[in-house]
């Protein structure tokens, strides 16, 4: 017995080494073959702020390696030309109008499908350190250490995996800090890496480091030709923005004012550098063009100084790639969120579809695979960048991703069905800026945009305007073309699942649904029940969920109106009686200050309407509805309430579930985590649909 044990035992033995070494060859392997991915992600960088864009204004020796030794794209563009979007699109691989997240201010779902996650599940370490930009806790990264929304330009506190930290110091610079202590330390040397290595820079007020406060002083840099564009060629929505350089840039933005949080000893270099500066400016008494021209130079200077900085922390970080032996297994990649404008058409700021902000840079280094000085003329988009990770990494594409892996055009071999057009949507108005909300299509040569609310629609023929000045759109001559155009943006709106605007998303969709019972609740085998002159009742202190079911199958709200209610005996006027989904796509019916609301989250705005106040300590029918012209009404004890609140419908199935009593998810509404309904509830129904007054009457009084 002892000698077949000891057989076993080393047959057992010789098993383990064999997997032991067969596990060794496979990381050696993984080492070999699976590259490290670096994203090198700017703030609002001008790919006409680059020298290997061919930049008049400033020279980037470290940008332009990763040009020189990889591959310049021309033609790279957004979805959506504004930095939380942008970062919302890389992340999901999706339009904002599906990922939730279509305009600042929003909360980025993190518990939807991400490429982080994704990559993780691959074997991959995840990382992202700088400015995030979400509001939400980053999800799917093993590591992170990031500023808290915008953050500072100096002295920034940062939230980490560890807890929150406070940095003294110039926030590029920190930030580069961090990620080079990141591959030095942190990191396993076993795995490859996904890190997305973030800057502030050079978003504005573009406060420039104390290495690069004086660059450019005795410089002049030269001013774009349409500086003193008059808009004459365009709609009404080119001159009613509020971004020029002539009338918008504030003190703070000029730096007739310091700014706020610098320690003592920064505040010195700081005044050394302007008060001089500002002095000679009450001199010189400037009006009209001679003051814009000053505000140019003041503005762009600071700029292009951020920059600098940018650039040469990115040197630091590609030096150590080279001493380390990292950089022949790192794919590099240096791009933007989006645009941005040097005083051209008159502008500073982006959200565009006008070239300089819809455009975006883009350089990739990878050796062994991209040839060294290579220019793409392809068309590529930031809805790229997460199937390109995926696929760089061997790993499966999900195929609710809408972009495509550019890891072809990286090797040379463009598939013959790249893209030959580009779909564009921004949303945000009305809001910073004042930009007119708009979507478009661009192609090789065209480009029309149609400001759907201002029912204006522009047209471009880029090589006869590469300055896009003016519209062809009601010239005869490009009758064909706008007609071809108009057909393709449709075409790309309905490839896309986008219906053209934020408000009335999948309207008609939603008035030709059939209403639907989903659930009716009648608690007969829940905890904490009792009789009710409306049936069984669930009793809940607002602790715990009553009920809790996925966001799937029957349960899916997507396009479909909504129906819910039933009655409720409150003894607290406050508190979450139903809600599903979260911070980017749901709705919630809850008691406010004693009255009844209900808020709707679609692609990440928030829709709330108030109806009157219920009566504590007794029974109360209530229903809320979002019908099916996407308004939000009332029914209590039968009688209706309209509202003047115009929603949205939900674009798809949320990633939290439906609950009953609770809101425990990721949060629809405006509330903190102690959100609980304190009271009972009876009969409670929810309905895709609508329903008509018998039978909510049937439903308040069934006998």
């Amino acid at each position: 017995m002892m000698r077949f044990s000891n057989q076993l035992l080393t047959l057992t033995v010789l098993a383990l080494s064999a997997t032991i070494a067969q596990t060794s060859t496979a990381q050696a392997q993984n080492k070999a073959t699976r590259p490290n991915i670096l994203f090198i992600f700017s703030d609002d960088h001008a790919y006409q702020s680059i020298s290997a864009y061919g930049s008049v204004v400033n020279q980037t020796p470290n940008l332009d390696r990763i040009a020189n030794e990889g591959m310049r794209f021309d033609r790279a563009f957004v979805t959506n030309s504004i930095c939380g979007p942008s970062r919302a699109v890389v992340l999901t691989g999706k339009y904002g109008h599906l990922n939730g997240f279509v305009r600042n201010g929003n909360t980025f779902n993190g518990n939807q499908q991400t490429v982080s996650k994704l990559l993780q599940k691959a074997g991959y370490q995840t990382a992202v350190i700088g400015k995030w930009h979400l509001k939400s806790t980053p999800i799917g990264f093993d590591y992170y250490h990031v500023l808290i929304g915008q953050g500072p330009y100096y002295n920034p506190p940062m939230r980490t995996t560890e807890g929150p930290v406070n940095h003294i110091g110039y926030t590029t610079e920190i930030i580069t800090d961090q990620t080079l202590k990141y591959l030095k330390e942190r990191r396993d040397p076993e795995k490859p890496f996904f890190l997305m290595y973030q800057h502030k820079a050079p978003h504005r007020n573009w406060q420039p480091g104390p290495q690069e406060i004086n660059n450019y002083n005795n410089e002049t840099i030269p001013e774009p030709i349409t500086l003193f564009d008059d808009y004459k060629g365009r709609t009404s929505a080119a001159r009613n923005q509020a971004m020029t350089v002539k009338d918008h840039l504030s003190r703070f933005d000029l730096k007739l004012d310091p700014p706020k949080n610098l320690t003592p000893e920064q505040l010195k270099v700081w005044n050394a550098a302007y008060d001089k500066k500002n002095a000679e400016l009450e001199k010189l008494n400037l009006e009209g063009d001679a003051l814009i021209r000053w505000k140019y130079q003041r503005y762009v200077k600071d700029y292009l100084r951020c920059i600098d900085s940018v650039d040469k922390n990115v040197g630091r970080v590609l030096d150590y790639l080279e001493e380390s032996g990292l950089a022949e297994n790192t794919i590099v990649i240096y791009t933007s969120d989006q645009g941005w404008y040097l005083g051209e058409h008159g502008w500073y700021d982006k959200r565009w579809m006008y070239e300089e902000s819809f455009r975006t840079p883009l350089m990739v280094r990878w050796p062994g695979k991209i040839k060294p000085g290579t220019v793409s003329k392809d068309m590529v988009m930031n809805l790229d960048f997460a199937q390109t990770f995926l696929d760089i990494a061997g790993a499966e594409q999900p195929a609710d991703m809408q972009g495509a892996s550019m890891k072809p055009v990286f090797e040379g071999e463009t598939p013959d069905d790249w893209r030959q057009s580009v779909y564009y949507h921004y949303y945000e108005f009305p809001g910073a800026h004042s930009v007119a909300k708009h979507n478009g299509v661009r192609t090789e040569r065209y480009k029309l945009i149609n400001f759907y609310e201002n029912k204006e629609w522009e047209l471009f023929d880029l090589q006869e305007d590469p300055n896009e000045l003016s519209s062809v759109y009601d010239n005869p001559d490009y009758a064909d073309i706008k007609k071809e155009l108009e057909g393709e943006l449709k075409r790309l709106q309905e490839f896309y699942k986008d219906d053209g605007t934020v408000i009335n998303f999948g309207a008609a969709r939603a008035k030709a649904y059939p209403t639907q019972l989903v659930r009716r609740f009648r608690f007969g085998d829940s905890e904490n029940t009792e009789k009710s002159p409306h049936g069984t009742a669930v009793v809940t202190n607002g602790k715990k969920q009553v009920f809790n079911q996925p966001s799937s199958g029957k349960f899916n709200p997507e396009y479909k109106p909504v129906t819910l209610g039933g009655f409720i005996y409150p003894t607290s006027g406050n508190g979450v009686i139903a809600a599903q989904g979260g911070a980017s796509l749901g709705y919630t019916m809850q008691l406010v200050n004693g009255k009844i609301s209900f808020s709707v989250r679609s692609q990440g705005q928030l829709f709330s309407a108030v109806g009157p106040e219920i009566a504590l300590n007794q029974w109360t029918h209530v229903v809320a509805v979002l019908n099916r012209n996407a308004k939000l009404t009332f029914f209590v004890d039968g009688k209706e309430i309209q509202t003047d609140i115009k929603a949205a419908f939900l674009t798809g199935a949320p990633a939290d579930a439906f609950t009953l009593g609770l809101d425990g998810g990721s949060l629809v509404g405006e509330y903190g985590a102690a959100n609980g309904f304190q009271g009972k509830i009876a009969d409670f129904r929810l309905y895709w649909g609508t329903l008509d007054k018998e039978e909510l009457q049937g439903w308040r009084d069934p006998n």
